[in-house]
């Protein structure tokens, strides 16, 4: 249990999530990094709608960018929130490269 301005919750607080890196990987993929130490995948062929159109191009998707912990494309134009690609990405564990 805890409060937050003067209200008392049942549950215990949640950390924000925040995409601290991406990478734009060949066929539409990004590598993400968030706050939480995880890292995954994430195809963005997934996205859908008129907003998202611009990102069948590739030379838009490695345009991407981390901005106040939500990925960005185009200088802002487009974004996408941390919880969503979150939600809708892979595990991804980076291989071991010793031996």
């Amino acid at each position: 249990m805890f409060t937050k301005d003067g209200v008392v919750y049942a549950s215990e607080p949640c950390k924000e999530l925040r995409v601290t890196a991406v990478r734009a990987l060949p066929y539409a993929m990004l590598l993400l990094t968030f706050s939480s130490g995880e890292q995954r995948l994430f195809d963005l062929t997934t996205l859908e709608g008129s907003a998202f159109e611009p990102l069948k191009q590739e030379s838009v998707q490695h345009t991407v960018a981390v901005f106040h912990g939500a990925v960005t494309w185009l200088d802002g134009e487009i974004d996408c929130s941390p919880e969503y690609l979150y939600a809708h990405s892979y595990a991804y564990t980076a291989p071991d490269m010793v031996g």
